[in-house]
Formats: C-alpha cells, sequence, structure tokens
C-alpha cells in the first residue's frame, strides 16, 4: 500500500474532499455521454424532467436526481448505452411570479414595464439561476450527459413547439374562441384546470328574494345582472312554471324581466332547488347560457372591480363591496336568511391562491377528446407501464374526463404564440410566416397575439424534442425513451401531455414507463413551505452530511409513490453509514493483498453474497430501489463490517475473502452512494472508474 493510500485512509472520511474531485473525474472521462461509453449495449434512456431555471434545487429535485441516476448507473454497470438527457425549464407563469417579487423588493411592477424589457429582464435572472440550479444538479452526484443539454428557449425547441401549434391548427384540434376560463386577478392571467386548486372555506350563504322565487349564494356580488331563473323539469315545487315564462321581479338596482329555464343540471337538494345564473362569471352558468343561447354580461372586471352594471357599488373589489351589496338587499327586503360558516370549496390560482375569477375570453384552446382517446388506447395496450399501478387509474380517469385546454397566457415570459387574432369575430390564425392581415371571416385587421403557451404545451413536447425530433441521431437512436420518472403531483398535469404530444407528433409513446414519487414532506410528515420555516435544503444537508448520505436517506423504505418524511437525525444516521464503509475499507486494504484464492472454507459465505446479489439485482430490475439499498445496507453493515470482517481478526483463513467481497459491495452500493464507492474503489489500486465496471452477476 503506497503512503498516499495510507495517508487517506489514516484521516476520517470527509465528503467534502472527495465530492468535488470525484464528479471531475466522471465528468473529464466522457462516460456521462453514451457515445464514449466501453461495449455499450443496446439503449437504455431517460429525459431528465428539467428543474425550474428560477432558483436553487429542493428536496423534490434531490430525490428525482437520485432515483434517476441510480437508474442510469445501475444500467451503465450492466452494459447498456445510457443516455440522462439534462435539462432546464423557463417554468413560463412560475417564473414570471418568481420574477414579479424581485421587482416588488425594487418597489416596481411588471405592469408598469415594457413588454420587451420585462422579457430581457427576466431572461438575464433565468440564466443566472440557470447556471447555479445546473450546479446544484451537479453536487447531487448526477451522471448525466451534459453535452446534450437543452434548455425550453433553445430555438430549436422554441420553433418546434410552434410547428406543433400549427399542425394542430391544420388538423382541427387547436381553435380560438371566447370561452369562460380561470382568471386569476392578481397577475392577470388566464389559468388552465391544472393550474388552480380547490380550498375549503367558510363564507356566508345568502337566501335571497328572487319574485316568487328564494335563491342561495355564497357570491352576491356577481348578481346585478341575473336575469335568469333555473328548476329542474321535475321539482314538483315549480311545476305551475314553464320553460321560457317571463316575469316581472324586485332586483338589487330596480324591477327586471326574468325568463324561466327549466334543466337537468339543477341540483334540487341543494338550498331551494331554485338558482339564477351568472354566466360570465360561473362555469356551470356558462354551460346553461351556451345550451340555451342566452345573453351573457360581465359584472365583474379583469381587474375584480365591479363594473357600471353594478351601480353605485361600481368600481369596488369584490370583498369592500360584497358587505355593502348585503346591506342593500336587507334595505330593499330582499335578504331572507343569512347562513354563517357555509363550508365550500373555492378555486383559487394554485400560486398565490388568490379565489379565481371565472371570465370569457377570446383563447386558443386544444381538443383534449381525440387526443386523449389515443392516450388511453396506448396505455391500456400496455405501452406503458405504471409504477404504482394505482397511477395507472389516475391517468385513465384524466384522460377519459378531458376538458379542452386553455394554452393562452398573458404572460411576457414564455414562447410566443405564432398567430395573428382577430377581436372582432374571436378568431385567428397560425401565422408563422408573419403575412396575414385580414380576418378571412369578417374583412377585419387582424392583429399580432401578444400571448404565450401555457408552459405545459412546451414540456410536453420535452421527450422528443431534447432529443432533435425529427430529424437528428438522437431521436433515432434514443426515443422511444425508457423512464419517465416524476412526481405523483404530475400524472394529471405533465404525463398525460408527453404521451399525448408523443403519440400526435412521433407516432410512438415517449417511454415504456413511467415511475412516480411522492412528495418530500418534513420530518413530521407535513408538506415543506417558507411560511410555516419547516424547508430542508438539500445542499444544506449534503454540505453537513455529505450527498452519498443524503441520497439513501432519500431511497431507503421510500416505495413509489408515498410521500416521504425527511429528517436531519436520518441523513444523519446514513452518514455514520458512510463512516463505516469507510473504516471496514481501511482494515481491508491494510489487511489483505490485491489478489488472492479463495479456500474451500470461504465458499459458503461466498454462495450467500451471490444469493443476496441476485435477490438486489431482482429488485433494480424491478424498479424497487427502496428494497435494493436496504438490503446491501444491512448485509455491508452487520454481516460484512460486524461479523465477517471481526472474526477475521481471529481466523486469518477469512481474510483472503475480505478484498472480493468488499469490491462486489462497492458495486452493488454504487448507485446509491456513488462518491465513497468510487474513492474507495481507486484506493483499491483499480486504475478504472467504478461507474463503468461490470455490474456484480
Amino acid at each position: 500500500m503506497n503512503k498516499e493510500v495510507t495517508e487517506k485512509l489514516s484521516r476520517p472520511y470527509n465528503p467534502k474532499e472527495i465530492e468535488n474531485k470525484i464528479y471531475k473525474i466522471w465528468e473529464n472521462s466522457g462516460f456521462f455521454n453514451p457515445d464514449n461509453l466501453p461495449n455499450s449495449g443496446k439503449p437504455f434512456t431517460i429525459i431528465m424532467p428539467p428543474p425550474n431555471a428560477n432558483g436553487r434545487l429542493h428536496a423534490g429535485h434531490a430525490l428525482f436526481i437520485t432515483l434517476e441516476d441510480i437508474m442510469i448507473r445501475y444500467k451503465r454497470m450492466c452494459g447498456f448505452k445510457t443516455l440522462w438527457a439534462p435539462g432546464a425549464d423557463h417554468a413560463g407563469f412560475e417564473t414570471q411570479i418568481v420574477y414579479e417579487k424581485e421587482l416588488e423588493k425594487e418597489g416596481r411592477s411588471r405592469f408598469n414595464m415594457d413588454p420587451k424589457d420585462l422579457y430581457t429582464e427576466i431572461l438575464d435572472f433565468t440564466l443566472k439561476n440557470k447556471s447555479v440550479m445546473e450546479n446544484d444538479v451537479r453536487s447531487l452526484g448526477a451522471s448525466c450527459d451534459w453535452s446534450r443539454e437543452k434548455f425550453t428557449l433553445d430555438e430549436d425547441v422554441v420553433l418546434e413547439t410552434q410547428k406543433t401549434f400549427k399542425k394542430m391548427f391544420g388538423d382541427g384540434l387547436v381553435y380560438r374562441g371566447s370561452r369562460i376560463i380561470n382568471w386569476c386577478t392578481k397577475h392577470q392571467t388566464s389559468l388552465s384546470e391544472v393550474e388552480t386548486e380547490f380550498i375549503e372555506k367558510l363564507d356566508a350563504l345568502y337566501y335571497i328574494k328572487y319574485g316568487p322565487f328564494t335563491i342561495a349564494t355564497a357570491r352576491p356580488e356577481t348578481k346585478f345582472g341575473d336575469k335568469y331563473v333555473v328548476m329542474h323539469p321535475e321539482d314538483p315545487r315549480y311545476k305551475e312554471y314553464a320553460n321560457g315564462d317571463k316575469l316581472e321581479v324586485d332586483w338589487i338596482n330596480g324591477k327586471i324581466e326574468a325568463t324561466v329555464i327549466k334543466d337537468e343540471a339543477i341540483d334540487m337538494e341543494f338550498g331551494t332547488g331554485v338558482m339564477t345564473i351568472t354566466p360570465w362569471h360561473d362555469e356551470v352558468d356558462y354551460k346553461l347560457a351556451e345550451k340555451y343561447n342566452l345573453e351573457k354580461e360581465q359584472i365583474i372586471d379583469w381587474q375584480g372591480k365591479l363594473l357600471p352594471i353594478a351601480g353605485e357599488f361600481a368600481g369596488m373589489k369584490i370583498k369592500e363591496a360584497r358587505p355593502k351589496i348585503v346591506e342593500k338587499l336587507k334595505e330593499l327586503g330582499l335578504l331572507i336568511k343569512v347562513e354563517e360558516n357555509y363550508k365550500h370549496n373555492v378555486k383559487v390560482c394554485y400560486k398565490c391562491e388568490t379565489p379565481i375569477e371565472p371570465q370569457i375570453k377570446d383563447q386558443w384552446f386544444v381538443k383534449m377528446e381525440p387526443l386523449a382517446k389515443e392516450a388511453v388506447k396506448a396505455v391500456e395496450a400496455g405501452k406503458i407501464t405504471f409504477i404504482p399501478d394505482n397511477s395507472r387509474k389516475i391517468f385513465l380517469y384524466w384522460m377519459n374526463n378531458p376538458i379542452d385546454w386553455n394554452i393562452s397566457r398573458q404572460i411576457v415570459w414564455g414562447i410566443p404564440i405564432p398567430a395573428k387574432v382577430c377581436d372582432a369575430c374571436h378568431t385567428g390564425v397560425p401565422d408563422l410566416e408573419n403575412k396575414t392581415d385580414k380576418c378571412e371571416k369578417c374583412g377585419q385587421e387582424m392583429r399580432q397575439d401578444t400571448d404565450t403557451f401555457d408552459t405545459w404545451f412546451s414540456s410536453g413536447q420535452w421527450p422528443y424534442l431534447v432529443l432533435g425530433y425529427p430529424d437528428s441521431s438522437d431521436f433515432k437512436n434514443f426515443y422511444s425513451t425508457d423512464v419517465m420518472e416524476t412526481g405523483r403531483d404530475l400524472i394529471f398535469k405533465w404525463v398525460p401531455r408527453m404521451v399525448f404530444f408523443g403519440l400526435y407528433r412521433t407516432g410512438q409513446v415517449p417511454f415504456h414507463t413511467v415511475y412516480m414519487h411522492g412528495l418530500v414532506n418534513d420530518a413530521k410528515g407535513q408538506k415543506m413551505s417558507k411560511s410555516k420555516g419547516n424547508v430542508i435544503s438539500p445542499l444544506t444537508l449534503t454540505e453537513k452530511y455529505g450527498t452519498d448520505a443524503l441520497r439513501m436517506s432519500l431511497i431507503v423504505g421510500n416505495t413509489p409513490g408515498t410521500d416521504l418524511s425527511l429528517s436531519e437525525e436520518k441523513v444523519n444516521a446514513y452518514k455514520k453509514f458512510a463512516n463505516k464503509i469507510w473504516n471496514a475499507s481501511r482494515f481491508v486494504i491494510e489487511n489483505t493483498e490485491p489478489r488472492v484464492t479463495l479456500g474451500d472454507e470461504n465458499q459458503k459465505i461466498m454462495e450467500e453474497f451471490n444469493a443476496l446479489k441476485k435477490d438486489i439485482t431482482l429488485d433494480m430490475e424491478n424498479y424497487r430501489f427502496y428494497m435494493a439499498s436496504e438490503k446491501i445496507y444491512h448485509y455491508f453493515w452487520h454481516t460484512f463490517a460486524d461479523v465477517i470482517i471481526e472474526k477475521s481478526k481471529k481466523d486469518a483463513s477469512l481474510k483472503p475473502l475480505l478484498r472480493p467481497l468488499l469490491e462486489q459491495q462497492l458495486k452493488l452500493l454504487h448507485p446509491f452512494m456513488p462518491f465513497i464507492t468510487e474513492e474507495v474503489w481507486s484506493l483499491l489500486g483499480h486504475d478504472s472508474l467504478l461507474m463503468i465496471e461490470k455490474w456484480p452477476e
């Protein structure tokens, strides 16, 4: 054993000393690139879910990077031509929100900025953060091919995304129309269904006299334009009224003529079984208005303020106006009663929790039904496997109940929608060449659409765009990909879009296996949030305990799709395991020769270990990383270190066994704890890198 090795082993294991060094060795070797791998076999491809390029990595990023790196390192050692393609997401709406907070600190607002200036500032901000984020990915040991790194705003990605839009329009899968959408009054943009959430709220429920009827509403501020009263055709309480009957009723701002509508959509059990409708500001009401060709009138503007139809309340915000409107209803004798603490679900913006204000707006929509049908066919034909299996049911539920997708966003940060639009007749056409000037339908001048794509429109195409679709050799060699590993919360957001876009553009599924991980919560199982002060930074933990320790704490016992409770104590426990590996390796190196022949007396131990190897390999093949990691952990600590090494101190016949047994275990541990295993491998005197050694059979 040379002096340098002796010197290194004499010191306690210190991750800080080796991790940067080891990663540079890996990166410089060129073996992250599948084209440089020795004796590589068939391709194995993972497309990295691109982290948002707007900040540091969080614990969820650490989990997905660890899982995907385990898959890639394992398959690389099994002789596959492994490609793990990294990327970064411009993350449209989310990044613009992050930057808006920066502007607020400076006393500025995006609403007072030139759109081009705002875009340039966000681009500079994003590119700086992108570089930081990529270094964070490196620090977690990700053995991805940086030479193939892509950004969702790369020129070729933008162009191909826009081509998809044009093709879909030509195929009748994209249309522009005036429809009800989700509007965030704070961020001044429309949102898709997957960008909204429901939160449970306690509000007052107001019972209001509407002619001979009593209606119940939690939103009296929307009722100024209500001139249609709806009831179930089979409700015996209202059998005297016929569809289309006209009634004169006293209302908030005087007498109005109301029209009776009878429809099965009404829930006879809710309230009084009668309701008035506000088609501009409620999705159910909008559908009824479309069904019966009823008038629609805007009551609340885009900033969340009441319009002139509200009379003396015009210009007021909803929160300010509501109690005053209720007081007026009371004065008019129209308020019958108030039910306090009415529990109901309120749709909110998923980023700021501002209540969504439904509005009717001209937007671009994707017809989801034909695309969803193809996705369902592919999954039911077994072309995609889901881990865990219940994710498949969730996927199919969403694809069997499709809702047309609003892809227009009123933000500057994103991929521009390449179209001209006609405000007069609510239509539009793709305009990649910028040649369309007059509307073919009405002859009016068209204008360039200033909206950008919903970020899921580009990220949904990510698997084939990363690989240079349609003409690159990478696309031909590595598509369809093998695994899409992502968070369980994206089973109805991102995963379906990747599936149907992949089928639509390439004719193939984008991946064959979907592996869903759960959320990473704090030690008490609570969701991490800045407001709770319980956010655990993965980079803080790796700095303190080492990357290998964090990786093991994220994997051992963590079943697919299940939320994980992460504690510093757990990470510290695996730091102790890293120390155990270091100390056991030092003993082996100091007390054994590099090449020895095993005696018959050691065959039983090797046979038991060989059985363990096969068991672990089976787990790895079936994505049971939580089991494989635990098995090798327990064997190394409790069998190899605590029993075999201890016995060898008294029984010299066991010593020839130690080095080959250690080397085999390092290979099994490498996908999980790549840094310490690579370092020990080199200290054992190997010139080749452990990362390309053959997986033990």
